[in-house]
């Protein structure tokens, strides 16, 4: 595989008392492993790096070295700047979605089964909106985040599959970061 930008996010690192994980710590490691041009975006587990390797194998590679070396389990799901390009040029709910905080873009490890998603009745979450891409979920929560109904949780019991979220203001941050 040819050299690409990619994103790792963590999934539940830096919350509460468990899974603390200091950024230098965390940057030292992902170079241990390999990776280059190595930066951390907030505390939330957000890691962009340089690499040889798939995203999937960069995610296992990540998720085995938190847990060996730090003793953090965590799950890891990778994007490429393409990846991400494609996220933010896409913007389904770009129309109604006014502030980035309250715009979320839910990752999932892999392509979810349509069955469930089309047996969702919308109106049931309303205030909140949401539309499914490929492997990410867009959420729109008007009246907060914090007391939003569609969280990443959700989509995870939902579907089956492992899923984090981030706003729309990281998102297009990490787009940024892939891009040097």
């Amino acid at each position: 595989m040819a050299t690409t930008r990619q994103v790792a996010l963590l999934r539940g690192i830096n919350v509460g008392k468990n899974k603390q994980v200091p950024m230098p710590a965390l940057r030292d490691l992902i170079e241990s492993l390999g990776f280059e041009d190595v930066k951390t975006h907030l505390r939330s587990g957000n890691i962009v790096y340089t690499t040889d390797k798939s995203p999937a194998t960069a995610a296992k590679k990540i998720e085995t070295a938190l847990e060996k070396d730090m003793s953090v389990k965590s799950a890891v799901l990778t994007r490429t700047h393409d990846d991400l390009a494609a996220i933010i040029k896409s913007n389904p709910l770009g129309d109604v979605a006014d502030n980035p905080s309250l715009y979320l873009v839910t990752f999932l490890a892999e392509k979810p089964k349509a069955k469930p998603l089309k047996d969702l009745d919308p109106e049931d979450f309303t205030p909140e909106v949401f539309k499914h891409e490929g492997q990410e979920i867009y959420t729109w929560s008007p009246d907060g985040v914090r007391n939003a109904k569609l969280t990443y949780q959700y989509w995870e019991k939902l579907l089956g599959v492992t899923a984090t979220a981030r706003n729309w203001r990281t998102v297009t941050k990490l787009l940024d970061m892939t891009s040097t």
